[in-house]
């Protein structure tokens, strides 16, 4: 096996950065036989915002989409982003519902399940990390780097620790923000090395143009697999070229084994993706600056711009990104990945847009305060915490605790228009689409049924 290998996320991550999550599965079919051939250690092709968007915008069934893809790839790996018991939604989810995702997901094709919590509140984690391990999938638990006093080398490799204890079968670094930079990644790999012997994965985002530098000297460190995307999905807020690092490493001790003439097709297939969806690409395609000064990812930047341009307050954007560190600051230093960027950007918005810091305090926030999140990395401020909750005691369990069984009821919600039993969990992550979604689905499954049997029926009684 190479030294480095390399995970190909332009089957997610990197259509999800650049398109707005849009690549359809048709749009994947044609390549996936190349791609399963280019020697890639894996594709990272399900979970994070997919499983939302196949539905919402594309009007696809995404557990279709993973048993299509599996029928297709024999040598490389399938990975999945899971985000602990948030799975692939924007709430908590209770226990019986995660077991049963992970379950799911496994049992049609996903090898390697990557699981992290935004607060890196590894008992978030807890439940989905046991099950990938009862369902004798590849368990990778991923840590959210960020930069803060308490996120500190010991912090991170601590967190480790904690994570082969739980059974890790490797530990992946996920900086979504592209602020790991060339130095402090050798630190933090040689620093979690020390504490376990595990494979390490690096993911990063190209947004602050550090992503390849940070890639080569976390290698050097002794990183053993990095996620990249082929070339035209990649940059900007993607993810460094899988072409430029196999070239970058070949006839090396880090070698990947990967010739870049098998990626030549993969690279002109995603050519002609990008052209068909060139009008959903970012405006700015290079290094962002701003990212590096105020240290927020991408996508929390262009959420804020967003936000403020339909507020007519556009003007408004340096006070807001000055505020976002205030903001963290008082809820204890989250990092900033969903979905706690969104919530820091909104408040910060609020605080600048009402001229009165925490005059309003959305719902999210108010239940970040009590606990239900999760435990933040540091202390939060109190007197913002008693603005939020008033008298309300915070919890201090395991969020998933407080959240009763949820499948049962599910099952018989999704009941009349449910065709495999993943539909409940459909219903239960994304109740309001769902409801549109799952009943034409139904139609069409039926549809097409009825059309087979009646073929079967004139073959066996000819005219």
């Amino acid at each position: 096996m190479p030294k480095v290998r390399i995970t190909e996320t332009a089957l997610r991550d990197a259509h999800q950065s650049l398109i707005a999550t849009r690549m359809s599965t048709a749009d994947m079919l044609p390549i996936l036989d190349k791609m399963d051939e280019a020697g890639y250690w894996a594709l990272e092709m399900w979970g994070g915002a997919t499983f939302d968007s196949c539905m919402r915008f594309l009007d696809e069934d995404p557990w279709e989409r993973l048993r299509l893809i599996r029928a297709r790839i024999k040598n490389a790996k399938l990975q999945m982003l899971l985000r602990g018991q948030n799975l692939v939604g924007y709430r908590h989810y209770a226990d019986d519902t995660v077991r049963e995702f992970v379950k799911r997901a496994v049992g049609n094709g996903i090898d390697i399940v990557r699981v992290f919590d935004a607060l890196n509140d590894l008992r978030n984690v807890e439940i989905a990390a046991d099950q990938v391990k009862k369902e004798g999938a590849h368990l990778q638990l991923c840590m959210s780097y960020t930069l803060s006093p308490v996120h500190t080398l010991d912090t991170f490799a601590d967190m480790a620790q904690k994570m082969k204890e739980m059974g890790a079968d490797s530990i992946a670094i996920k900086d979504m923000a592209g602020l790991l930079n060339p130095v402090d990644c050798a630190k933090l790999v040689k620093a979690i090395k020390a504490k376990v012997d595990l494979p390490i994965e690096l993911h990063s985002h190209y947004t602050t143009g550090l992503a390849s530098m940070t890639y080569y000297a976390g290698i050097e460190a002794g990183a053993e697999i990095i996620d990249t995307a082929i070339s035209p999905f990649a940059l900007g807020t993607s993810q460094p070229p899988t072409e430029s690092m196999v070239a970058a490493l070949a006839n090396s001790e880090w070698d990947t084994g990967i010739d870049i003439e098998k990626l030549l097709p993969v690279c002109e297939h995603f050519k002609g993706l990008r052209e068909k969806y060139k009008k959903l690409l970012p405006a700015i395609a290079g290094v962002n600056i701003n990212i590096l000064r105020y240290q927020i990812p991408g996508g929390m930047y262009s959420n804020l711009v967003n936000q403020l341009k339909e507020q007519n307050a556009l003007d408004k954007l340096e006070d807001v990104l000055k505020e976002v560190p205030v903001v963290r600051e008082a809820m204890g230093f989250p990092p900033l990945v969903t979905p706690s960027s969104q919530m820091v950007g909104t408040q910060a918005a609020l605080n600048v847009l009402t001229g009165k810091r925490w005059k309003v305090i959305p719902k999210e926030i108010r239940q970040y305060f009590l606990g239900y999140y999760g435990q933040p990395p540091a202390p939060v401020d109190k007197e913002v915490q008693k603005l939020a909750i008033g008298d309300e005691e915070p919890i201090t369990c395991r969020p998933g605790e407080k959240i009763p069984p949820e499948m049962e009821q599910a099952r018989k919600d999704a009941q009349p228009w449910a065709t495999q039993p993943e539909d409940a969990l459909t219903w239960i992550m994304f109740p309001q689409v769902a409801k549109d979604f799952l009943p034409k689905k139904y139609a069409r499954v039926n549809k097409r049924d009825v059309g087979l049997q009646e073929q079967e029926h004139e073959a066996a009684y000819p005219v």
